[in-house]
């Protein structure tokens, strides 16, 4: 019998219900042994991945619509930004289309929420991710009470429809929460003030939302319940340990664009003629 695919595992039912609180942050489910065994696993993916991504950007070329968008959602130091780095970094980075979304600017203000993801979705061909997404206008927007509950429920139906569009026309999502626990965030919170270098990646608004963690953990289960469909799932990857963190995040995007399975296109040119051509210069 054949390994349960990760994703099996790991994905949020749709319209099931999500308790965070019940889900391990340091499980390693269906993972390698140690750290150790999952570093070396994780690096035994990047030829795979490499692979797969050159024949989805080639399948472009001939009009294949087909792409990935890695969504990254997850509380302040849960490790969006190492992921990008240790697991997109075994992608051929000029394929790849990497947006990370900050506060909304006044410009962006000025347009209904989905507006600037539209515009930083990857093209066909391409590997987007997201560190942090649309996501955050139903999950900081309902903590910070930034808008009515009304417009929170209008905005989990818009997500919806926005990610089966996309689905419709070639992108595949996998959309992936960094579960880490509430120890886990202190201690490298701690990590950081402990250490000058990292100072930079530090704000004492940091302390301020961990008041706010009941919260976030709320909206965070309502968001995955509501917006977990066919076309869109969600995965809860438990991330306190960051190695077992890149290995599932490789895993799933491995899995994923296995199912895409693309193809190189054929040539529309005579191989032998040319050859011959190119020989008699």
């Amino acid at each position: 019998m054949s390994p349960r695919p990760l994703r099996e595992l790991l994905r949020v039912p749709a319209g099931g219900g999500l308790d965070l609180g019940r889900l391990d942050p340091a499980s390693t489910p269906a993972g390698p042994p140690d750290k150790a065994a999952g570093r070396a696993a994780t690096a035994a993916m990047a030829q795979p991945l490499a692979s797969l991504q050159e024949r989805l950007y080639a399948a472009s070329t001939a009009g294949d619509r087909r792409r990935v968008l890695l969504v990254l959602q997850g509380m302040d130091t849960s490790g969006k930004g190492g992921t990008v780095k240790h697991v997109i970094g075994l992608f051929n980075p000029s394929g790849c289309r990497i947006q990370a979304f900050k506060a909304p600017t006044p410009e962006e203000r000025k347009h209904p929420f989905l507006w600037r993801v539209k515009k930083a979705l990857p093209l066909p061909g391409e590997i987007g991710i997201f560190d942090r997404s649309h996501y955050e206008d139903v999950l900081v927007a309902r903590v910070r009470e930034l808008v009515p509950r009304s417009r929170i429920a209008q905005r989990y139906a818009q997500i919806n429809r926005f990610e089966e569009s996309l689905a419709d026309d070639g992108v595949t999502l996998v959309k992936v929460f960094l579960h880490i626990s509430y120890e886990e965030q202190r201690e490298r919170l701690l990590e950081r003030l402990d250490n000058p270098d990292k100072h930079w990646k530090f704000s004492s608004a940091d302390i301020d939302d961990r008041t706010l963690w009941p919260a976030y953990q709320e909206a965070y289960e309502l968001a995955m319940e509501r917006c977990s469909t066919g076309a869109a799932p969600w995965f809860v990857v438990p991330a306190d340990r960051k190695w077992y963190r890149d290995w599932a995040v490789s895993r799933l995007l491995l899995e994923h664009l296995e199912d895409i399975a693309p193809r190189y296109p054929a040539g529309d040119f005579d191989v032998g003629e040319c050859r011959a051509r190119l020989l008699a210069t």
